[in-house]
């Protein structure tokens, strides 16, 4: 069985590093002439899927769009997982789970597992009680072939505070994340792309942040702040620097209110400028 970060290599080199977000916000949903509801955004999604398919090779929906429906949301979400697999794209869950013990452990089952109705490539977690909070859940997507993605620095004001907070070693709490990422891929990946990976945001200076991006080569970046928000695809280089040829080059509001009729272009269009701007 392949890890997850060959099968993201083999993505890379096939298709390259474009990731299209499925964000059903209501405001798209009403542009694409869909209702708000858990039709709209199974709808909704399959379309993206749709598009994606042979364009690109990532996508990752937000769950919360899907779960704000209940239980009929989620049905949907699970008809869009499943057509993402039938269509052999990778998919990143973006839950952005994080709890501990049991509970933490049972997060990584629904979402990790093999067969299970929410079955993703990876998902996105937060590691708030400390990293070894979610060992767990890493150590089942060592054994599944799957991923994971830990949020370090992230491009929302509120959370500069925190994630720059610097602890008694010295280092902020958002370099001590990548480290002990790289360090669990070290250990478990040897000289192959890792399996779990870190989210950085595109429009963070990491400097202030004490990460080291030279020293992250080989770990997996969730990259997103491309498109809407604000960063270019000629700038992943100049933001990821080593990291670059590793980073998920992650946008959504930019692809998607293309509206159905011009999703597949804009995809295919963003995915040839980022697969031109890979370093």
């Amino acid at each position: 069985m392949k890890s997850f970060g060959q099968r993201l290599d083999a993505v890379f080199d096939s298709v390259g590093q474009l990731c299209v977000g499925i964000d059903p916000h209501s405001y798209l949903l009403s542009e694409w002439g869909l209702p708000d509801s858990a039709a709209g955004v199974r709808q909704f999604g399959l379309a993206v899927i749709e598009a994606v398919a042979g364009r690109a090779g990532i996508v990752k929906p937000q769950v919360a769009f899907f779960e704000r429906h209940g239980s009929a949301g989620y049905r949907a979400l699970e008809e869009v997982l499943a057509a993402a697999r039938q269509a052999g794209i990778m998919v990143i869950a973006d839950v952005k789970r994080g709890d501990l013990g049991t509970s933490v452990e049972a997060y990584g089952q629904a979402w990790l597992t093999p067969g299970s109705p929410l079955e993703a490539d990876a998902m996105t977690m937060v590691a708030y009680q400390g990293t070894g909070s979610i060992e767990a859940p890493l150590a089942l997507a060592e054994v599944n072939g799957k991923g994971v993605f830990v949020l370090a620095a992230t491009s929302n004001p509120e959370g500069v505070e925190l994630q720059q907070a610097v602890r008694a070693d010295g280092r902020t709490v958002a370099a001590s994340i990548v480290d002990d990422v790289v360090g669990w891929n070290a250990t478990h990946a040897g000289e192959s792309t890792g399996s779990i990976g870190v989210v950085l945001g595109a429009t963070v200076d990491f400097g202030d942040y004490g990460i080291d991006l030279a020293s992250i080569a080989r770990t997996p970046v969730l990259a997103p702040g491309f498109g809407h928000q604000g960063a270019g695809y000629s700038q992943l280089s100049e933001i990821y620097g080593a990291s670059a040829p590793y980073a998920i080059v992650s946008a959504s509001r930019s692809i998607l209110t293309a509206g159905p009729s011009g999703i597949a272009n804009a995809v295919a269009v963003q995915a040839r400028e980022v697969l031109e701007c890979r370093g």
